[in-house]
Formats: C-alpha cells, sequence, structure tokens
C-alpha cells in the first residue's frame, strides 16, 4: 500500500514538472557550444561578407541605373521592363542559352552513362581510365582548353584537316553562325567526367541479385538495363542532371574564347552569362547586369525545384515500399 501510494506520488511530481522539464534546453551561446560556434564563425563571416551581404547589394542595385563610375540612381522596375520588352540582345542571349541547355545537358548525361556502363564491366586498369576520363572535367573550363578548341575547329583547324583526307571541305565551324555554338556544345559532352564518375560510383551499389533474377526470368542486356539498371540509378541521374543544368545555365569561358568575348558570329554564341559580363563590366551597366544576374538566380532555382518536383515520378528509391 505504501509502495503504491509513493508510487502515485511520484508520478504527480513528474507530471508537475511539465513535458521536457528534465532536458537541458539548447543555447548557441553556452558554455558547451562556444568551441563549435567559434569555429563556425569564419564560414558565417565570409557567408555573409562574401555571400548574403553582396547579393543584397546587387538585388538593390537592379532597381538602379549604376554606370559604375558614379553613384546610383533609383529606377524602379525599368531595368526588368527593358530587358524583356526593349533588348533583343538580352532575347538572343535567353535564346542561345535554352538551346545550350536543353542540348548539351542530355548529351552529356547520356555519353557519361555509356561509359560507366562499359568500365563498370570489370575491365584491367579501371582505376587508370577513370582517371584519364576524369580529366577533361578538371581542364574543360580552363582558358587553355577553350583556346585549343577555336583551333581545332577554325578553318585549318584539325577537324577540317582530317575531313580533308575524305575529300571533304568543312567550314570554320566557330566562325560560321549555323555552327557555332555546337562545337561549344561538344566542348561541354567532352566534360563528361565527373557525371560518368558518379554514374560509376552508382552502378557499383545496384544489388547484383537483381540482375541473377532478371536473367533467371529471361531478360536479355537490354531488359535488365531498362527494367533494373535504370531505375536503381533515377537518384543519381537526378542528381547529376540538377549539377549539370546549373552549370550550364552559368556556362561562360569558352564562350568567351571562341568568340573573343563578343558571343558572336551574328551573337550565336552570345550565353546569358556572357551578356551579363558586356553589360556590367564593357557598358558599365551595373544596375542591368545585376537584374539580368537576380533574373538568372530565380530562374535557376525554377528548374531546380521543377526537376526536384517532377522526380516524384520518375525516381525511385530502394527504400521505397511499392
Amino acid at each position: 500500500m505504501a509502495a503504491t501510494t509513493g508510487s502515485a506520488a511520484s508520478t504527480r511530481d513528474r507530471g508537475s514538472r511539465g513535458p521536457g522539464s528534465g532536458r537541458r534546453r539548447y543555447s548557441p551561446f553556452g558554455t558547451d557550444n562556444l568551441w563549435g560556434n567559434l569555429f563556425l564563425l569564419p564560414w558565417f563571416l565570409g557567408f555573409v561578407g562574401l555571400t548574403f551581404g553582396p547579393m543584397l547589394v546587387s538585388l538593390y542595385l537592379s532597381f538602379t541605373d549604376y554606370p559604375l563610375l558614379s553613384a546610383p540612381s533609383w529606377i524602379g522596375l525599368d531595368n526588368y521592363a527593358r530587358m524583356f520588352f526593349h533588348d533583343p540582345r538580352f532575347l538572343q542571349s535567353v535564346r542561345v542559352t535554352l538551346i545550350y541547355v536543353v542540348i548539351s545537358v542530355p548529351l552529356e548525361l547520356t555519353f557519361a552513362l555509356f561509359l560507366a556502363l562499359i568500365l563498370n564491366r570489370g575491365l584491367a586498369g579501371l582505376g587508370t581510365y577513370r582517371a584519364v576520363y576524369y580529366v577533361p572535367s578538371l581542364l574543360g573550363g580552363s582558358v587553355a582548353v577553350a583556346v585549343m578548341w577555336r583551333q581545332i575547329f577554325s578553318a585549318d583547324g584539325l577537324v577540317n584537316r582530317f575531313l580533308a583526307v575524305f575529300g571533304v571541305t568543312g567550314p570554320s565551324w566557330v566562325s560560321s553562325p549555323e555552327y557555332s555554338l555546337y562545337t561549344l556544345i561538344i566542348l561541354t559532352v567532352w566534360q563528361f567526367g565527373s557525371p560518368m564518375v558518379i554514374f560509376l560510383a552508382g552502378l557499383r551499389q545496384v544489388p547484383p541479385e537483381l540482375y541473377d533474377a532478371a536473367s533467371v526470368d529471361g531478360a536479355n542486356w537490354w531488359r535488365r538495363f531498362v527494367h533494373v539498371t535504370l531505375p536503381m540509378l533515377t537518384p543519381i541521374i537526378l542528381f547529376n542532371l540538377i549539377l549539370r543544368t546549373v552549370s550550364a545555365f552559368q556556362s561562360f569561358t569558352g564562350a568567351y574564347i571562341v568568340s573573343g568575348g563578343s558571343g558572336g558570329p551574328s551573337d550565336s554564341t552570345l550565353f546569358y552569362t556572357l551578356y551579363l559580363y558586356q553589360e556590367g563590366f564593357t557598358n558599365f551597366r551595373m544596375g542591368y547586369a545585376s537584374a539580368m544576374a537576380w533574373l538568372m538566380f530565380l530562374t535557376v532555382g525554377a528548374v531546380t525545384l521543377v526537376n526536384f518536383f517532377m522526380s516524384r515520378y520518375w525516381v525511385h528509391y530502394e527504400s521505397e515500399d511499392r
């Protein structure tokens, strides 16, 4: 009887203290978190001073006329109105960039997955092949490679010399509006190493018993690829798709070097980032360039959100209950 009474009293005491009263409240400035916050402080200072702060300044400048050599003056939405209604070169840069993204990203991912499937077959010296194929991803954004690319596709470049062996006279690829953009797309596809390594890592995680079960059911190589490999790789495909799409929207070096900074010929390589650079640092319209930068930021964010939203219809996770 006494034990029962004591237990009830103890229960009332716990209830009177309320839920969570025995837990220590988190305090970012507490002694236990002091050293962690101190180690994070340089990152926070860098984020505020080098990323978040400049973003806020550029947002303000996007509503101003800022010729860079004098103080900015507030003009409201005039920069945005000019982009959509009074600047044909802006619309051309949007068109060129969209063509580039829509063509280059699928081609690059397809080529990367194709080579990852080949390397996944257990070739001798796999590490060497993987390193060699990854090198273009390290060098592809460099000025030296862009200069080399311009020479390869020039009128007397390596491509036309190769075609001359078969009696074909090729044009000056980088100087022809019909072909210049596609030389940059080829340059992007050549930088397949990074997504290829990620695809290869994903292929190594596919359970072998799934292939065994598919083989027992009589599935050939193509059916195993479509019904086993691709569904298991869909999270990796989504990851690579988002990374490469964002990277394609930000492409700059190749177009700048190949066109000499003009976006030519006939604005056929006038990427959005290249035109933004011209407006901000060549024409000294920093307010207009800031408006273009914010529009690009919102566009890339919207495309990323759409990819995440659509992924629910085609991305398969192994832990999901189907």
